[in-house]
C-alpha cells in the first residue's frame, strides 16, 4: 500500500515539475495544514468540487476549529452547517469520527495510517490523502481525478467502480508515487485530473504527461475511464405536507439512518389522498398545492408534491418539545404521523438544525409567501 516510485522517475518528474508552477497551493486548507483541517477538507470533497466546498469548509473551521470542538457539538449543529452540501451520510460519519478521535486518542487526530483508516467516513484513498498531504507519508491516492489520469494514461479499460479495474488502478498509482514529496505529487495529480485532464474537453496540450500518456497517442480519451453500465433511475413520488400555525412550520426529525438522516423534514404522505384525509380529521378544509419538483438521489428519482395548509385548533407546547425521532422505512417515505412529533420551526428565527435541501428550499419559499 505503499508508494513505490522515486521523484526522479519520469511520471513523478513530470508531475512534481508541473505542480511546482501551476498547482493549487492556496485553497484554504493548505494554509497553515493540520490533520484535522485537511481530514475535514477531504470528506467534504468526496463527490464535491472545490469551488462549492470552500464556503463550506470555511463556515465549519470557524465555527469548530479543532476536533474536540466538533465532538462535543450536537449532530443537529454539524447537520446544520452540512445543509445543502449533499450525502448527509459524511457529516454524520465525520461526527463520529470526531468523537472517536476525542475518546480513544485523547482529542490528539491519529497519525497511524490503520487507525486513520478505522475512523468512520475514512477509505484507503482519504487515509492516504491526509496522512500524505500534512506529514508527507508515503502513501499513494485514488480518488476521482486521480482514477481518470491513470486510466486515460495506461489505458486502463473497464469502469473504476468494478473491483478489478480499481485493484489495477490501485497497483499503478502505487507504481506511480513517488516515496518522496509525496504531499506535491499526490495534490500535483488531483490538480491535474481538476485542471487538465478533465471528464470533457481536456486540455491535452497543456498537460505534463501527455508525453507517456497512451489515450493521447491514440487520441480516444473519451474511452477513459469506462462508464458505469447504465441504469434506469426508479422514480418514486411523495408528499410534503407544509403545515403552518401562527408563522410557524410543523417539522420532523429523522432518524439517524437512511434517507435524510438525522435531518428535519415536512411530515410526508405516500399520496395525496393519505394527506388530505389528515387535513380532514384534524378539521382543516382549506388547503393549496404548490409547484411539484423532482430531487435526485444517486438511486432514485423523487418527485415532491408540496401542499399547504394552516392549523388553528391546537395550542403550541414550545417548551415541552418531545425530541424523540421519527422511524425511516426502507420502502415507504413518510413518518408514522400518530407517533410523529409536533415541532413548531420558525423560519424568521430559526434554530441551527439540519434541513433536507428540498425542506429549506421550501422553508424560503414559504417566508416569501407570507413575509415578502
Amino acid at each position: 500500500m505503499l508508494a513505490k516510485s522515486s521523484p526522479q522517475a519520469p511520471f513523478a518528474q513530470s508531475v512534481l515539475k508541473w505542480y511546482d508552477q501551476f498547482g493549487r497551493k492556496h485553497l484554504p486548507w493548505q494554509r497553515n495544514k493540520t490533520l484535522y483541517g485537511v481530514w475535514l477538507s477531504e470528506v467534504m470533497l468526496q463527490q464535491t468540487q472545490v469551488v462549492t466546498v470552500i464556503p463550506y469548509f470555511e463556515r465549519f473551521i470557524k465555527t469548530f476549529p479543532n476536533v474536540t470542538e466538533l465532538a462535543n457539538a450536537s449532530l443537529d449543529e454539524v447537520l446544520h452547517l452540512w445543509t445543502g452540501l449533499g450525502y448527509y451520510a459524511r457529516a454524520r460519519n465525520l461526527h463520529k469520527a470526531a468523537q472517536k478521535v476525542r475518546d480513544e486518542f485523547n482529542g490528539i487526530f491519529p497519525t497511524s495510517f490503520e487507525q486513520v483508516w478505522a475512523l468512520p467516513g475514512v477509505g484507503r484513498s482519504t487515509a492516504g490523502a491526509i496522512l500524505s498531504s500534512v506529514l508527507n507519508q508515503p502513501y499513494p491516492i485514488l480518488d476521482g481525478n486521480v482514477k481518470r489520469v491513470l486510466a486515460r494514461y495506461f489505458s486502463v479499460e473497464g469502469w473504476p467502480g468494478e473491483k478489478k479495474v480499481e485493484n489495477r488502478l490501485w497497483h499503478l498509482t502505487e507504481e506511480v508515487t513517488p516515496t518522496q514529496y509525496v504531499s506535491d505529487f499526490n495534490q500535483g495529480m488531483m490538480d491535474i485530473g481538476a485542471m487538465i485532464c478533465t471528464r470533457t474537453k481536456p486540455k491535452c496540450d497543456l498537460c505534463p504527461l501527455k508525453k507517456g500518456c497512451l489515450a493521447y497517442k491514440n487520441e480516444s480519451w473519451a474511452l477513459f475511464p469506462g462508464k458505469k453500465p447504465k441504469k434506469m433511475l426508479p422514480e418514486r413520488e411523495t408528499y410534503f405536507l407544509i403545515l403552518s400555525k401562527n408563522g410557524k412550520v410543523w417539522l420532523e426529525q429523522r432518524e439517524n439512518s437512511g434517507l435524510w438522516g438525522g435531518l428535519f423534514c415536512f411530515p410526508q404522505f405516500e399520496s395525496r389522498e393519505d394527506l388530505l384525509t389528515y387535513l380532514s380529521n384534524e378539521g382543516i378544509s382549506y388547503y393549496q398545492s404548490w409547484p411539484s419538483f423532482r430531487h435526485t438521489f444517486s438511486h432514485f428519482h423523487l418527485d415532491i408534491y408540496p401542499i399547504y395548509a394552516e392549523q388553528d385548533n391546537i395550542q403550541i407546547e414550545q417548551e415541552n418539545r418531545d425530541w424523540r425521532k421519527v422511524m425511516e422505512k426502507p420502502t415507504e417515505y413518510k413518518p408514522s404521523l400518530s407517533s410523529a412529533v409536533k415541532y413548531w420551526y420558525d423560519p424568521r428565527n430559526p434554530e441551527q438544525i439540519g434541513l433536507a435541501q428540498p425542506v429549506k428550499n421550501l422553508l424560503m419559499q414559504f417566508v416569501r409567501n407570507h413575509y415578502g
